[in-house]
Parts: structure tokens; C-alpha cells; sequence
């Protein structure tokens, strides 16, 4: 398909309640959006790395400018029928992974469009709801957040991601095990660990987590193996999982036993389904996270997470506690009546099944660009 032309938003999305960030609350939530145009169809990618440059080297400001000085100038006016043709020709450009997603999964909205195709069925998914869990931080009290975990399970999430911080880390799990002793429940702790605390590492043992996420620093792979050679529990690699040789390299040493597949970490769906296929072949299942973003970033995360080996269930942000309104309708989970679990269904419209609506992308629009 030859792109036409190339449009980028860079947009602030007020939250509903401020949010808790390493630089202090966050009123909103800055994210870019990508539209794709070719023969009057167009193609909806986001790029939502966050409003600074904290959690990842890439902040929505800069991905703006990358894409308009950059990456969208190579792309505009260009024939490409592949996902791989796209990045060969983003590939000058090095790292800026979340700018070159955000035209990858335009392309890949656009393409299924054009096939008149739900992206899930593009993707080769084989599913047509998407089980779901949610994650949750430390609160003020251990009674309310051991309420927050009663209600999810209660709503029928089919597990709970608890935070594991300084001061909320062991004795909390111990706690949260004693009031819910049998349920699917994994801790992310957003590598804050070293080898130093292997002890502590095997003390996870004892609670029967479905898994460990991320407890080393994200480049340490061989670390993760020898935690993993050490420990029963399951290990899971996020953060270090940022390109396909990152993960042949982490399924090459046997560093965890599931995979976090975020497209936007990874550069788009084109490596994100290399990824996936990788760990298939080896056996490693994966799953879909999640982090802020809008509407549009949640449906191509969706339609990742119907691939065979997305087998846990995928993050899942309530979007009427995240935004006071999204840019597109929010796909709400449905707790099926066959085995009481929470899913969200997926669409049959062509593409993410969606477009933004433009009084919404007007109100909250901070910088726009057109690449023709």
C-alpha cells in the first residue's frame, strides 16, 4: 500500500483522579497518536512512553518530534506491504522504539482495514474474547487494598498483579495469602531486586504465585537465569524485553518462563508477533500488558493477546478510572455466564474497530503535524 499522508497528535488526556508519578501527580496523561491514510482509508496507531523521560528513555514530547522531523518524512509517500518492509525502512533511525510503534500499528489498522478484517483475525488470533486481570499498588491501608483484591475476584478477574515495593513486600504477600489462599494472584517488582536478595527470592516460594515479574534490573539476563535455575516460582521478563534478539537471547538462556509482550516497548505489532512466535517455538507462553494510554493503544493490545500463546490474562485498565472521557468507546468486560470468568469481547468491524472522535482529539490536542 503506498501512505498518502501521515498525521501526528501529540495530545494531553486529562486523568479523572491525578495520578502518582516518580516526578510528582500527573494531571494528565500526554500520548501521540499516528493516522495513516491510503486511498481515503486510514490507520490509527499511539505511542504512549509517558509524559517524561522516567520509566523509558522515550517521552511523548520527544516521540512527537521523532516522528515529524524523523521517521514520518521516510514513511510519507512510500510503498510498503509488509509490517518488515516498514521497519527496513525506519531502521536508519536508531532506538526510538515507541515513535517507530506508533507508525507500525497504523500500518497494521490500516492494512486490516483495507482487508475489511478485524486486526484480531489479521494477527492471526484465535480468540474472541480476551480474559483479563488488573494490577494494584500500595494503598494507605492494608485493609483497603486487601478490600481492592475481594472486589476483583468478586468481578470475576481471572488474576490480581500486586506491586512489590520497599515496605510493602513480603509481609504484605504473606497477608494477602492468608485472606486469599487459592487465587491466581503474581507480583511485578519492576526490577527493583538484585542477586543479593536471592534469599528473599526463595522465600517467594512459599506463597504459590502464578509468577515473579521483572524482579532484576532489565538488562540483567543472565541473572534472571540463574534466579530461575534457583527458584519453583515462575519468572517473568517485561521490561527487559525490548527487542527480538533481546528475547531469543533471554529464551536461549532459560531466564524466565513467560514473556510481557507490550508493542509499544518492542517498536509495533511487527515485532511483537516475531516475539510471540519466538517464545511459541520455545514453548515460554506470553501475555499482554498494559500502561497508560487511550482507547486506541488498548484495542491493538487486545488484538495481540488473541494469539495462541497469550495464554494469562492481559492487563486491563478500567478506562472510566483512568480518563474522564476516552478518545474512543471503552470495550467493556463481560462476565460469562460458562465458567463465571471476566472478558472483554473483541469487535468485528474492520481494523481496531474505532476511530477517535474528533470534538475529543480537538479538545485535548497539544501539537499537530501533517507528513505528506
Amino acid at each position: 500500500m503506498r501512505i498518502d499522508s501521515i498525521d501526528i497528535y501529540h495530545l494531553a488526556l486529562p486523568y479523572r483522579v491525578p495520578q502518582s508519578t516518580p516526578w510528582g501527580p500527573a494531571d494528565s496523561l500526554q500520548t501521540v497518536l499516528v493516522r495513516l491514510e491510503s486511498g481515503g482509508v486510514a490507520g490509527w496507531g499511539e505511542a504512549s512512553p509517558g509524559s517524561a523521560p522516567t520509566a523509558a528513555a522515550e517521552w511523548a514530547g520527544g516521540v512527537f518530534l521523532c516522528l515529524r522531523d524523523w521517521l514520518a518524512p521516510r514513511v510519507a509517500g512510500g510503498t510498503f506491504d509488509s509490517g518488515d518492509q516498514l521497519h527496513e525502512r525506519l531502521d536508519p533511525v536508531r532506538g526510538n522504539r515507541f515513535a517507530k510503534a506508533a507508525l507500525d500499528l497504523a500500518w497494521w489498522d490500516l492494512h486490516a482495514r483495507l482487508k475489511g478484517q478485524p486486526l484480531h483475525q489479521v494477527l492471526g488470533g484465535d480468540k474472541q474474547a480476551i480474559e483479563v486481570g488488573v494490577s494494584f499498588d500500595r494503598t494507605d491501608s492494608i485493609d483497603e487494598f486487601l478490600d481492592s483484591i475481594g472486589r476483583a475476584f468478586s468481578d470475576g478477574y481471572g488474576r490480581v498483579e500486586l506491586k512489590f515495593r520497599p515496605g510493602w513486600d513480603v509481609q504484605m504477600i504473606n497477608t494477602v495469602r492468608h485472606v486469599y489462599p487459592s487465587e491466581r494472584i503474581h507480583i511485578d517488582v519492576e526490577g527493583g531486586l538484585t542477586l543479593g536478595y536471592m534469599e528473599l527470592l526463595c522465600r517467594l516460594d512459599d506463597f504459590c504465585l502464578a509468577m515473579v515479574e521483572q524482579p532484576l534490573p532489565a538488562d540483567d539476563l543472565v541473572g534472571h537465569a540463574m534466579v530461575q535455575e534457583t527458584v519453583r516460582t515462575p519468572l517473568c521478563l517485561d521490561e527487559s524485553i525490548t527487542t527480538l534478539a533481546q528475547a531469543e537471547m533471554a529464551l536461549e538462556l532459560h531466564s524466565a518462563k513467560y514473556i510481557n509482550l507490550k508493542p509499544g516497548r518492542v517498536g509495533g505489532l511487527t515485532t511483537a508477533l516475531a516475539i510471540h512466535d519466538a517464545c511459541h517455538h520455545a514453548c515460554i507462553p506470553c501475555w499482554v500488558g498494559g500502561m497508560p494510554q487511550s482507547g486506541i493503544g488498548v484495542r491493538h493490545g487486545l488484538a495481540l493477546a488473541a494469539k495462541p500463546n497469550c495464554s494469562y490474562p492481559a492487563d486491563y485498565i478500567p478506562a472510566d478510572t483512568l480518563f474522564g472521557l476516552d478518545l474512543v468507546e471503552p470495550l467493556l468486560p463481560v462476565r460469562e455466564s460458562a465458567d463465571d470468568v471476566l472478558r472483554v469481547p473483541l469487535w468485528s468491524a474492520p481494523g481496531i474497530g474505532a476511530e477517535p472522535q474528533p470534538e475529543v482529539l480537538e479538545k485535548h490536542l497539544v501539537a499537530h503535524a501533517r507528513v505528506a
